[in-house]
């Protein structure tokens, strides 16, 4: 019983110190921390300070770490004997352009009524500024009113995530003993598309390749040539079609290697939550899914591997018409992994499947884009049951155990080098316009989350 009242006291100090949590955002969102422009250098490390005053102020042994790019923030409570937990997020926000489709500066942020409730309004205010303050101030809370902040916390906060994290897998390696703990925690996500609380559970891995055939050492006239001389663009597209059989599935061997079955617990919780294709798929203007038969929707894009063509280029494209036979033929291809599947495998089957259909005179190159692995945490760990009732307790609705289609890389990192899973748990909602013009975070979103994780932390004691 004294626990939850010093949890109730932690939540009425949340609710009590929203507009000054809401002041500390819009300061923090001013600073413009574009990761990926060299002109804002400047701007991204003064967001790391900012950060590093704030988590020093409250009790945090803060520091400001330099990588070959922009630089780490890292703060570590006082140790304890209870579970050492891991929090990510990141600093840095994406470019604005095209300006002109903002109706308000991106970093002039501001406080927007709309029929849906008010919006924190300005770039990063979702992706991640936004996110990463709702664990800030659900420490700041739990300091005023235990007189110490959470202990065995350690929080780390990137400012390249926006621009590929190319600094975070050495510093990971570099500084692996320091931040190693039992559990990540990671707010880089959001909630279920009907605006129920979520944990994503798992996240699908990635690989790139592109494929470069070229034939003869010219552009060649289809009647002079055509019917003799090989045409790397047929080439090509002979082999990407038998990527796949009618049924869709890829024919690359040992692509299904390591891609697990839905495990039955997780398709009665993907059940539940009503998810239907059809209308998933008309917000996009389509109706109709394809893909493996027998598969539901949200299991085909959240547990089944996928190869995808994204994007093809040879001869001549421009205005009228060109009877050419090309010299050269390009594909870009990706794969969305999932389960045990190995990146590294596939690819060299991508490779060898390619090379069977070339012709002599044909010749290819592969450029590869990227390679990770699937995360699927565990979701046995007592963590997992223990967050998502505090989620519902919060939320007024039961918590979901999700997937994603996409990846987010960090999960895979912490797991590969760290050894830990990760807790992913966020309060974005499918429209707050991340990476886009007009960005915003529901106040709701904002508010609710640092009570949720104070609720996550009281709970994870």
């Amino acid at each position: 019983m004294a626990r939850m009242a010093r949890l109730d006291e932690v939540l009425t100090t949340l609710d009590e110190g929203l507009p000054a949590a809401l002041d500390r955002l819009m300061a923090f969102l001013r600073i413009p921390s574009i990761s990926t422009d060299p002109a804002y250098a400047g701007r991204v490390r003064e967001a790391a300070g900012w950060l590093q005053g704030e988590l020093a102020a409250l009790g945090f042994q803060a520091t400001v770490e330099d990588t070959p790019g922009h630089p780490m923030v890292v703060a570590r409570s006082q140790p304890g004997a209870g579970r050492s937990l891991l929090f990510y997020g990141h600093y840095d926000v994406q470019p604005v352009d095209p300006l002109a489709l903002w109706d308000r500066d991106p970093f002039d942020p501001a406080i927007e009524d709309t029929p849906a409730g008010p919006v924190i309004r300005g770039r990063g205010a979702s992706d991640d500024k936004g996110q990463l303050m709702t664990f800030v101030e659900a420490c700041r809370a739990w300091k005023t009113v235990h007189g110490a902040l959470p202990a065995g916390l350690v929080l780390l906060f990137e400012g390249e995530e926006e621009s590929g994290s190319p600094s975070l897998e050495g510093f990971l390696r570099d500084n692996a003993e320091r931040l190693r703990a039992s559990l990540a925690l990671i707010c880089d996500t959001g909630m279920y598309a009907d605006g129920r609380p979520a944990i994503t559970t798992q996240l699908r891995g990635l690989l790139g390749e592109e494929i470069v055939i070229r034939g003869a050492d010219r552009d060649l006239h289809s009647g002079s040539f055509g019917g003799l001389a090989a045409n790397p663009l047929q080439v090509l597209v002979n082999a990407l079609a038998a990527l796949k059989d009618a049924q869709g599935r890829v024919t690359l061997p040992g692509f299904y290697d390591g891609a697990p079955e839905l495990s039955e617990t997780l398709r009665a919780d993907w059940e539940a939550l009503g998810f239907n294709a059809g209308d998933f798929l008309s917000q996009v203007g389509l109706r109709h899914p394809i893909g493996e038969p027998g598969r539901s929707g949200l299991e085909m894009v959240w547990n089944r591997p996928t190869l995808e063509i994204n994007g093809i280029a040879g001869g001549y494209a421009g205005e009228g018409f060109k009877t050419v036979l090309p010299a050269e033929a390009r594909a870009k291809v990706s794969c969305r992994l999932v389960g045990t599947q190995d990146p590294e495998a596939i690819r060299e089957a991508l490779r060898a499947h390619v090379r069977s259909f070339l012709p002599t005179d044909c010749s290819v190159e592969f450029h590869p884009h990227g390679g990770s692995m699937a995360s699927v945490m565990d979701i046995s760990d007592p963590a997992f049951g223990a967050a998502r009732q505090a989620l519902s307790d919060e939320w007024g609705r039961e918590a979901a155990f999700i997937g994603a289609g996409g990846s987010i890389p960090v999960a895979g990192d912490f797991k590969r080098l760290l050894g830990m899973d990760s807790l992913l748990v966020g309060f974005a909602r499918d429209d707050d316009r991340i990476h886009s013009p007009n960005e915003k975070y529901d106040v709701e979103s904002f508010a609710k989350g640092a009570r949720s994780w104070a609720r996550i932390l009281a709970a994870l004691g």
